[in-house]
């Protein structure tokens, strides 16, 4: 039984070894949070462009039909003109 009360790392230790276990859980919490999509002030970021030139663009790059810009701008027309 030597050293059973005397060899271990004592009360100091054992609140260091809590202290670092929660920073490091924190930590590896605070990048998860972080590097997820969708994640910070919760506002959609704006790219100044309006739906109508998104839509446009998505033609000009081969993204979408020609029937199915023609219906989409459609849809936007109306939806402006009707919220407006």
């Amino acid at each position: 039984m030597m050293g059973w009360y005397g060899g271990g790392v004592g009360v100091l230790g054992m609140f260091a070894m809590g202290v670092f276990w929660l920073i490091l859980l924190g930590l590896i919490l605070w990048l998860v949070v972080r590097l997820l999509p969708g994640s910070g002030s919760g506002t959609p970021r704006s790219t100044g462009e309006s739906p109508l030139e998104i839509l446009d663009r998505r033609l000009a790059r081969g993204e979408i039909d020609l029937e199915t810009w023609q219906a989409q701008r459609a849809a936007l027309i109306a939806t402006q003109r009707d919220g407006a």
